[in-house]
């Protein structure tokens, strides 16, 4: 499968009422527990290094990262019709009606499902075999279940209602009502997890069998509660080489040569990167590169890059970032606080053998703490935390790291990786903006 697959547009209605998308908005945002109107998913930190000593600390799952949409399951039942809705949710924050999924009740299944939250990853899958495409919702937690908020329970036991409750039930009902199931608007399975020193079996056995896109791995602690925004307790994998960035893109067209009041949009831009800083503020970050080739593609195409999010990876070979793609899922790049983590992970990359390599001492470490426990309990003493279990290896980890540890060479293109890279030169903004509203008088450094 290739490493990238098509992203699906989203499916269902758009609601553009702001009488039911203000009640759902602040329904969501009661039953979840937070502070204001905000996308309630959790959002993983990148990995790096010191990520090693977090996965031997802690007990953590992994799974592929797939390559989709990123959407929370909404479930409800209207109180005027008596009847359940289902309703997803974007990073914009927008909501869509879906019709024809039907979730029962897990202990009486000719009642609906009350009011849960699902998180997980809309993905297209394609049979290799028939190239077929089939979409698929990949169930990956489970925030409210029949109107109870259980984000404060470990990730183990909201995984395990997920699928008890909530996927066994749904999918015998489509055996019980075959023609539910040929009018689903998309397949509903829950994700499959892997302890994390069984990381060679995604690899080698998960991965394989995929029929859609990936790209890295997650991390996630099975032992913590669900939090809303940034979890640092859920880790990104990439090669260091493919960790990407979301930035604002802008163009900048040089003057014509008939007439500098006038860019010249016929000839190369420079392509502006920009950091959000939160609201609607960004700031300059660096320049990103393109072949000719591939902007003459651009231009053929017709395709508006101007004033959009994309993702960019850096290229080490060529000295510059690279885009990766267009997302348009996302109303803002990366905050800076997260590229700065990203540019982190870039530098103090762990690549995937040495991932391997940790397997079987993450592994012995999750055992002595199972041990631990289990001695704690039979005994009748409050078991020791992870952290506290972990103390004591901690000097011979720190020896172990440093004595690996060897000096490595200067990444190329370092200082235009921290966003000190070209010099801003004189020019018009916007391939959007063609009607004065793409001037660019200054950008900050």
């Amino acid at each position: 499968m290739p490493a990238h697959s098509p992203i699906p547009d989203i499916p269902g209605q758009l609601l553009t009422d702001p009488t039911i998308r203000s009640y759902l908005t602040s329904r969501v945002t009661e039953i979840c527990g937070l502070n204001g109107p905000k996308f309630p998913g959790s959002q993983p930190v990148s990995f790096q290094t010191s990520s090693l000593e977090l996965l031997e600390t802690e007990n953590f799952w992994v799974c592929e990262k797939s390559d989709g949409v990123r959407i929370l399951v909404l479930i409800v039942v209207n109180g005027m019709t008596g009847n359940q809705e289902v309703w997803l949710i974007d990073r914009k924050e927008r909501y869509f009606s879906v019709q024809d999924l039907h979730f029962p009740h897990y202990e009486n299944r000719g009642n609906p499902l009350g009011e849960t939250i699902l998180d997980g990853e809309l993905v297209i899958d394609i049979d290799p075999k028939t190239n077929a495409q089939t979409l698929r919702f990949y169930a990956f937690d489970c925030l409210v279940l029949d109107g109870i908020n259980i984000m404060k329970k470990p990730l183990h036991s909201r995984y395990g209602r997920l699928k008890e409750w909530v996927i066994k039930p749904f999918q015998k009902s489509l055996r019980d009502f075959p023609e539910w199931k040929d009018a689903l608007p998309f397949e509903v399975v829950a994700k499959e997890q892997e302890l994390s020193y069984h990381l060679g079996h995604v690899l080698n056995v998960h991965i394989p069998k995929l029929q859609h896109g990936h790209d890295g791995l997650i991390f996630t602690c099975c032992e913590t509660e669900y939090v809303p925004g940034t979890d640092e307790k859920i880790l990104k994998w990439k090669p260091p080489s493919e960790n990407s960035i979301d930035f604002k893109l802008e163009l900048r067209f040089p003057p014509s040569s008939s007439n500098h009041d006038e860019p010249d949009y016929y000839a190369k831009p420079e392509f502006l990167l920009y950091t959000w800083l939160g609201g609607e503020e960004y700031d300059f970050f660096d320049m990103m590169g393109m072949e000719d080739e591939e902007w003459d593609k651009i231009k053929e195409s017709g395709e508006q890059l101007d004033d959009r999010i994309v993702e960019v990876s850096w290229d080490a070979d060529n000295g510059y970032w690279k885009m990766m793609r267009i997302r348009d899922d996302k109303n803002h790049g990366n905050h800076k606080s997260i590229v700065d983590k990203i540019l982190v992970s870039i530098e103090d990359g762990v690549e995937i053998e040495a991932l391997l390599a940790r397997s079987e001492s993450i592994r012995t470490a999750w055992k002595n703490r199972a041990q631990a426990q289990a001695q704690a309990k039979h005994s009748g003493q409050a078991p020791a935390s992870s952290a506290q279990q972990h103390q004591q290896q901690q000097q011979q980890q720190q020896q172990r790291q440093s004595q690996s540890q060897q000096p490595q060479p200067p990444t190329p293109g370092a200082a235009r990786m921290s966003g000190q890279g070209y010099p801003i030169t004189p020019g018009y903004g916007g391939q959007g903006g063609a009607q004065g509203q793409g001037l660019v008088a200054g950008l900050k450094r």
